[in-house]
């Protein structure tokens, strides 16, 4: 609990899966998918990962000069690398930025999130490929991105920060039996209280069953009476025919 933080600074796929970090077994696929995966990033990537920029569900249809307009107000941008498909070459829908200064990006980090273009409300951060330690991309089963319809939520980023973890150890101390003096005298009077009432219970339920004994005996003594009154009524009328 002292080094927890709400943002990761290690990226630990099993904690990423986790809505306060503090889960020990994965609860679905993708976890596993991130926790056995080998990734290495991208040697071909040049610039300086502190001072780039992340910027995620862009439109299909944004260009690197739509976004050079925008994020130009923040300050100097050095490069712009809008991610594309090999075989299409369609935009991907991210891209990355990286400015000259540090202040432009914490600037453009802190103004630009949920910025609206190109009709679409985009999401900004830093880069995590190159900074953060143990990072696996979401196509491997880590990032934290994804939706509630996807089953593959992850926690821990600036998009959804983890949450703060409740700790119940004298709750747990007291279930256990592990309380106070005056806590296990109160179970047992509980207990007693309980034994008492069970008691009571059972006596009750053999009186309700005698007295209905008792009426199922009187149904039948008058169901007898009955029949015999009605064969002497049969005796009776036969003698009058003779």
């Amino acid at each position: 609990m002292n080094d927890w933080a709400p943002i990761a600074k290690e990226y630990d796929p099993l904690k990423a899966g986790s809505i306060d970090g503090t889960d020990e077994e994965p609860h679905d696929r993708a976890i596993w998918r991130a926790m056995l995966a080998r990734y290495l990033p991208n040697k071909g990537v040049t610039g300086d990962p502190h001072l780039t920029l992340f910027v995620a569900r862009l439109n299909l249809q944004t260009t690197e000069e739509k976004l050079k307009e925008v994020f130009s107000r923040y300050g100097d941008i050095r490069k712009i690398r809008l991610v594309r498909d090999l075989v299409t070459g369609f935009s991907k829908g991210y891209a990355f930025i990286e400015y000259k200064d540090e202040r432009a990006l914490l600037k453009a980090h802190r103004d630009a999130n949920r910025l609206v273009i190109d009709q679409h409300e985009t999401f900004v951060d830093f880069e995590l490929e190159r900074t953060l330690k143990g990072w696996i991309p979401r196509r491997l089963g880590g990032g934290f991105g994804g939706k509630k319809e996807s089953g593959q939520l992850r926690f821990g980023g600036r998009d959804r920060p983890f949450r703060k973890p409740i700790n119940l150890p004298n709750m747990k101390n007291d279930f256990c039996g592990e309380g106070s003096a005056q806590k296990r005298n109160w179970s047992r009077e509980g207990a007693r209280d309980w034994r008492t009432r069970d008691r009571d219970h059972e006596r009750s339920r053999d009186k309700r069953w005698s007295e209905r004994e008792r009426s199922w005996a009187w149904g039948d003594s008058e169901r007898e009476r009955d029949s015999k009154e009605e064969r002497s009524r049969e005796r009776e009328r036969k003698d009058r025919d003779r």
